[in-house]
């Protein structure tokens, strides 16, 4: 099989099948709050033409349901755009629309392009001020941002447009609906069949594998924390061959570390140079340092796999990407 790089399921799946460690990357840490809603929105009515459809055409009014259940009407295609969270960002500029974009979070950095758009301020409460005078025909926002600060901003009169993908199907629907709003169907439908072939790549690679050979996996993405069923990072893992030590509960959660001990999982996976804020140490650090850890598989064994943050927890278009 290729040797896959830079993404948590390639992390996973060279474990699983090659037993080496090949992730690479730095990160920064996540904040943990995640909202409850798991519907991607759903397009009602101007789609037009068929799924996959080369020259499809968005037919408007478009009414459109976000992940919150408000109801939006579409005119035409928005002419500006506002985004406060990275993973959105990353899908406006996969669909060519960079030059729409008026604003963007302090943590949006990819493509390049995105630093150099106006800040909006923090994911989970972007200023008001700077977000309204954006002048933003729509602000989209996605899983960091809470109900109560999305119905305060429209309170104010900002056309909020909230996503909450928990899988990767999500994903593709969320840049599905994207290309529908503005009129890039075409677009999205490439990105999406990218994103598809990558993931089936992975899961044919893995297929094979019997239950015994399948890797018990933690990942820790940020210190203290670590993700169960439900959530797409949970199924990264189940998709490229490994076994979410975590996954008998829901969500995000924070470690318990002696229930890890007994889990004793064979990898463990953590981003790459973080450095936590209140003890100055590297995460690996503090995992191999934990009491009693040293008997886990995976740091007896040096099973300590660091990944590239960004990638593997930003819910946009790279997050099935391999090795080409």
């Amino acid at each position: 099989m290729k040797a896959w790089r830079r993404k948590l399921m390639g992390t996973v799946l060279s474990l699983a099948l090659a037993g080496t460690l090949t992730a690479c990357g730095q990160s920064a840490a996540p904040v943990p709050g995640q909202g409850e809603l798991a519907e991607p929105p759903k397009a009602e009515s101007g789609t037009g033409g068929s799924e996959g459809t080369a020259a499809k055409r968005t037919v408007y009014p478009l009414k459109i349901t976000d992940a919150t259940g408000k109801e939006f009407t579409f005119e035409k295609a928005p002419e500006r755009v506002a985004s406060t969270s990275p993973s959105e960002t990353e899908i406006l500029f996969a669909l060519g629309l960079g030059d729409k974009v008026v604003g963007v979070s302090d943590f949006c950095d990819y493509p390049a392009e995105a630093k150099a758009k106006p800040k909006l301020g923090s994911i989970m409460k972007p200023n008001e001020e700077a977000l309204i005078g954006s002048g933003a025909d729509v602000v989209v926002s996605g899983v960091s941002m809470k109900n109560d600060t999305v119905n305060k901003l429209r309170e104010l009169k900002v056309n909020l447009f909230k996503v909450e993908p928990k899988t990767v199907d999500d994903v593709i629907a969320n840049i599905l609906t994207m290309g529908r709003i503005f009129d890039r169907q075409e677009q999205a439908q490439k990105v999406v069949d990218k994103m598809k072939s990558e993931r089936e790549q992975v899961v044919q690679a893995v297929k094979d594998l019997k239950p015994e050979e399948k890797r018990r996996v933690l990942i820790e993405f940020s210190p203290g924390w670590t993700v169960g069923s439900g959530e797409f990072l949970d199924e990264l893992i189940t998709l490229s061959g490994g076994v979410n030590v975590a996954a008998g509960e829901k969500g995000y959660m924070k470690i318990n570390e002696e229930k890890v001990i007994v889990d004793n999982p064979q990898v463990i996976l953590y981003p790459r140079n973080l450095i936590d804020d209140k003890s100055g140490k590297k995460l690996d650090e503090i995992i191999r340092a934990r009491s009693g850890w040293e008997k886990i598989d995976a740091v007896k064994n040096n099973k300590l796999a660091g990944v590239d943050k960004d990638t593997t927890s930003r819910p946009g278009p790279r997050i099935t990407e391999g090795a080409a």
